[in-house]
């Protein structure tokens, strides 16, 4: 099945929605306002994903990946949780939907299937490959740094670490697009402190629910930068050794 076409506008319909459906959330005061940043927050990220789709952005398709899985994973874990409540079912079955019609070798060729891109960057069929596997973890590790930076915490204790994190892996994922190295670190240092700051959030005695968040995110972003250690190694010990 190829339907490339199709495929694109209905997965873009998914993003499109769940933008409209947070922003109304929010826009029509339903929810307390403790959330509305964190609400605001998570329509960007689809947002983002509906744009970059529309607009044939080369990492698009991988980024949207992201993001449609980590509405299966939120799911599950909700209906692991509490059972299968049917928002959660509507919203697991919609963002599995998302992140398989743009799965496969047909749905890469309007966007990472490019050749200008990979000229430009110089990247052969491995290094896409490595990018891709990495934008993709990087997109479901997005709205749990989000919603840890900008929902409402246990004892209302400072973000500002938090945040540090979230700007760290915002400039990382675009440092990463554009094939930086230092793209690469600031998504790493974002990952360990995220990690880090879950150990201290159990430390200090926060529920566990709470602390999953940055324990997510931060393993995500360390698995986004590992397929890169190795390359980033090597050339590091030719240039030592010249």
């Amino acid at each position: 099945m190829k339907l490339v076409g199709e495929r694109r506008a209905l997965a873009a319909a998914v993003f499109a929605f769940y933008f409209l459906a947070y922003a109304m959330l929010v826009l029509s005061g339903a929810l307390p306002p403790e959330f509305g940043k964190a609400f605001i927050a998570l329509a960007g990220v689809y947002g983002l994903a509906f744009f970059s789709l529309v607009a044939g952005y080369f990492w698009a398709r991988w980024y949207a990946v992201g993001v449609g899985l980590y509405g299966v994973i939120t799911s599950a874990v909700g209906i692991w949780q509490i059972g299968g409540e049917p928002v959660l079912l509507f919203m697991g079955g919609t963002h599995l939907a998302a992140a398989l019609l743009l799965w496969g070798n047909a749905m890469s060729q309007p966007y990472d299937g490019q050749t200008a891109w990979r000229e430009k960057l110089h990247m052969d069929d491995n290094a896409v490959q490595r990018l891709g596997r990495s934008v993709i973890r990087a997109g479901v590790s997005l709205p749990f740094i989000l919603l840890y930076a900008f929902a409402p915490k246990p004892g209302g204790e400072a973000t500002v670490l938090a945040m540090i994190a979230l700007v760290l892996a915002g400039v990382g994922f675009r440092g990463l697009v554009k094939a930086k190295t230092w793209g690469v670190l600031s998504l790493g240092i974002s990952g360990a402190l995220l990690v880090s700051l879950a150990g201290a959030d159990l430390y200090m005695g926060a529920p566990e629910t709470y602390a999953v968040r940055p324990a997510i995110a931060g393993s995500l972003l360390l698995a986004a930068v590992a397929p890169f250690v190795l390359p980033m190694t090597r050339f590091l010990s030719r240039s030592i050794s010249r």
